[in-house]
């Protein structure tokens, strides 16, 4: 991607962030038919290889996993906190009127290469720990002992694991870095006002390269 050098983000820590708070990753394959995309909630371990491994499951119905089966190159796109930023915002623009809209926003690409892991034992394990992660805030968690055995088996034989073994992490966050200190702060309390906090916050601490 267009990745200008005010841009970039390289720090493991700021990677990390934006794959553990925004999970559900944009799987981006070359087929015989072309370019295609899936949308999927994915496992990270950044302890695993040099990089880190990325874990998920797809529906068995899904060609995805056997159009990739022989350890296909492919990237994950992982999309954290963006939204539109009005030129109105920024003081500057009163005063010169030499302002335009534009999208602030932070991406991580995972390239790397992908694994079919067709194994009930491996599928169980991810489904345990992505829904132990994602009902953690719930009063009364759901787990898979919750439903009838038979019901969870018919489930897991209807799913496929996959495994992504990151070889490369690019990141960028496009956060008005740009732009004068007064600008960047009349764009923080716009969203603010309209309750895009997620985005203001990063705004005002902007990750170190």
């Amino acid at each position: 991607m267009y990745n200008p050098a005010h841009f970039a983000v390289t720090a493991p820590e700021a990677l990390h962030r934006i794959i553990r708070e925004h999970p559900l990753g944009i799987l981006v394959t070359s087929t015989g038919d072309g370019l295609d995309a899936n949308h999927i909630p994915f496992e990270y371990d950044p302890s695993i290889g040099p990089l880190g491994l990325l874990s998920a499951h797809v529906a068995r119905a899904n060609p995805v996993w056997q159009q990739c089966a022989g350890g296909a190159q492919v990237m994950v796109i992982f999309r954290g906190n963006e939204n539109y930023i009005s030129p109105n915002w920024y003081p500057s623009k009163h005063e010169t009127h030499r302002l335009v809209p534009t999208w602030n926003y932070e991406v991580v690409h995972a390239h790397g290469r992908l694994t079919v892991q067709d194994d009930d034992k491996f599928t169980r394990g991810v489904v345990a720990r992505l829904t132990r992660t994602h009902e953690a805030q719930e009063a009364k968690p759901w787990k898979m002992g919750d439903s009838a055995p038979d019901y969870i088996d018919g489930m897991i034989k209807a799913i496929v694991g996959i495994q992504v073994t990151i070889e490369r992490l690019e990141g960028k966050s496009k956060l008005s870095q740009n732009r004068e200190p007064r600008d960047v702060l009349g764009a923080v309390d716009a969203l603010r006002q309209r309750g895009i906090s997620a985005l203001a916050q990063a705004m005002e601490t902007p990750p170190t390269r």
